[in-house]
């Protein structure tokens, strides 16, 4: 299966409309599409128009799509050179705009191959713990993820316990897929409310403001390091990014988000504890739309 498969997504008569159907299992717990899976969509959508590879795109979410929805994506040349294309995507439901992407894609001919950053020093995948699912046998996006706890607590430890330097990491791999491809790495980059959560010590996360990846360098891996690096949080928002390496250490992209800051009742999806914390976060309503990463 490739990411295509895997998102459910498919091409129509006109080379530039896309579109795919909102599944349990592309959606969070709280029951909205979850963000990486709508930028990997848009990033296939693109690639697949222009025939080049993805160098940078990046998702601002403007709206939510339940389960039962249909997203058609709208793509847009707005610039194609000899090397580089620059596109953008609309995925909307109906005429309601969901998210929108702008992207580049394209390759160069340059005998250049260099990163100058490292990964975290964590055990393997197979002797970390695994993260299991907050709520055994649901369907959602993290039913189809196996995670693994590479430096990162787990729900009956994280409590108290914020991660030093907000920086925290996960051994991740979509049992499905094949290899690894820009889209997959959009949907594993979604994960900087997973880390608001261990950079709090706390059961938080938030919404999604936006998604960018970076591609790299692409290689043939099962395992992905997901390095978490929380910059900040401040007036209810956070901010930070992930790293994503292959098994062999090789830095294959970046993804950077920013987020509305949400705790979260381990029972409700969503929702805030009532008494879990002395100071609400700002706009933390009591049921709010959530993109969660319980």
């Amino acid at each position: 299966m490739d990411a295509r498969e895997f998102l459910g997504l498919e091409a129509t008569h006109n080379p530039h409309r896309w579109h795919f159907p909102v599944t349990p299992g592309l959606s969070t717990g709280g029951g909205f599409l979850f963000g990486g899976c709508g930028l990997g969509a848009a990033i296939a959508a693109m690639e697949g128009t222009t025939g080049r590879p993805v160098v940078w795109a990046t998702a601002q979410y403007l709206s939510y799509a339940q389960p039962g929805a249909e997203v058609d994506l709208d793509v847009t040349i707005a610039v194609s050179g000899r090397q580089s294309t620059q596109a953008r995507a609309v995925g909307h439901v109906v005429d309601r705009e969901i998210f929108t992407v702008n992207a580049a894609l394209g390759s160069r001919d340059l005998e250049v191959s260099e990163t100058f950053v490292q990964p975290l020093d964590v055990p393997r995948p197979e002797d970390c713990d695994p993260r299991p699912l907050r709520i055994p046998g649901e369907e959602s996006i993290m039913s189809r993820l196996d995670l693994r706890l590479a430096s990162a607590r787990g729900w009956d430890t994280i409590k108290g316990n914020p991660a030093p330097g907000g920086r925290s990491a996960l051994w991740a791999r979509i049992p499905d897929l094949l290899e690894p491809s820009a889209a997959a790495l959009a949907i594993l980059g979604d994960y900087i409310p997973f880390g608001i959560g261990q950079a709090l010590g706390a059961m938080a996360g938030g919404n999604s403001l936006d998604n960018t990846l970076r591609v790299i360098r692409i290689v043939p891996t099962e395992w992905m390091l997901l390095d978490i690096q929380i910059e900040g949080i401040d007036h209810g928002f956070g901010h930070g990014h992930v790293r994503l390496f292959a098994e062999d250490g090789t830095l294959m992209a970046t993804a950077s988000q920013s987020t509305i800051v949400r705790y979260w009742d381990p029972v409700r999806p969503g929702t805030r504890p009532q008494a879990e914390h002395a100071a609400p976060v700002p706009g933390a309503d009591a049921t709010p739309p959530t993109e969660e990463h319980p």
